[in-house]
């Protein structure tokens, strides 16, 4: 077992807290970052609300490394991405986390972490990979429904992971963008959707209307992105709007 393990689960256990079942909460009762529904796909049936929140150091590192850590082959991957990675896959999944650092690296998003990804990831700067896995993630929150509910607490969360995850890989925390923008998608106006429609050469009129939406989508299609008409610090670097 790569000795980050423990590390990065003592991160996401900060993240996670203790219990919460909070009535618009998708996942339901959670104690420590695990649902009820995970709970017993581990351990029986039978468990209840109860034993759940008394879950053992045990069992938690159990269901953490076997149902999140090894199926992101998180032992294969850099400091500082592993844990990135490993948050994503608490939060989300583990298949939805993959596939965040599949577009990141530029390999097919599939869901399953393999040879073709990992060769891909050992040519990629861990800084740009952390960033780009994070962006991402924030980028799917914000879609959401539950997002004015929770997204503070989230966004929170993928930045405090973000910073964390910079300084594991050997970067400084307090690393920032040198330009600052502006995310935009189908409805947004302005200078930075100008700049979208200029990259993607097609008509500049600073308005992201269909048009533009079904452009973007496909570049991002084509370029190993997500394609959800998003343009964030991702999509921005793939087009060279950003370093």
């Amino acid at each position: 077992m790569k000795k980050s393990f423990k590390s990065a689960l003592r991160h996401v256990l900060i993240h996670e807290g203790g219990w919460a079942d909070h009535p618009r909460d998708p996942g339901g009762a959670t104690m420590k970052g695990v649902t009820l529904r995970t709970y017993r796909r581990h351990f029986g049936a039978n468990k209840s609300k109860s034993d759940l929140r008394n879950i053992s150091d045990k069992e938690l590192q159990k269901i953490y490394r076997s149902g999140y850590w090894k199926k992101c082959h998180c032992d294969e991957l850099p400091g500082g991405v592993d844990y990135a990675v490993f948050d994503a896959a608490v939060n989300s999944g583990p298949g939805r986390s993959a596939k965040w650092l599949q577009a990141a690296v530029g390999a097919k998003q599939d869901g399953a972490i393999g040879p073709k990804t990992l060769a891909k990831i050992n040519k990629q700067s861990p800084i740009e990979m952390t960033n780009d896995v994070c962006d991402l993630r924030l980028m799917f929150l914000r879609k959401l429904s539950t997002w004015d509910v929770f997204g503070k607490g989230w966004n929170k969360r993928v930045e405090g992971v973000r910073a964390t995850a910079i300084v594991m890989s050997g970067g400084q925390q307090e690393i920032i963008p040198d330009v600052k923008f502006k995310t935009v998608k189908k409805g947004s106006r302005g200078v930075w959707v100008r700049k979208v429609q200029q990259a993607l050469g097609i008509q500049v009129d600073g308005r992201f209307g269909s048009d533009t939406d079904a452009e973007l989508r496909s570049w991002q299609e084509e370029n190993g992105l997500e394609p959800d008409g998003i343009a964030g610090r991702a999509t921005y670097r793939s087009l060279g709007l950003l370093a």
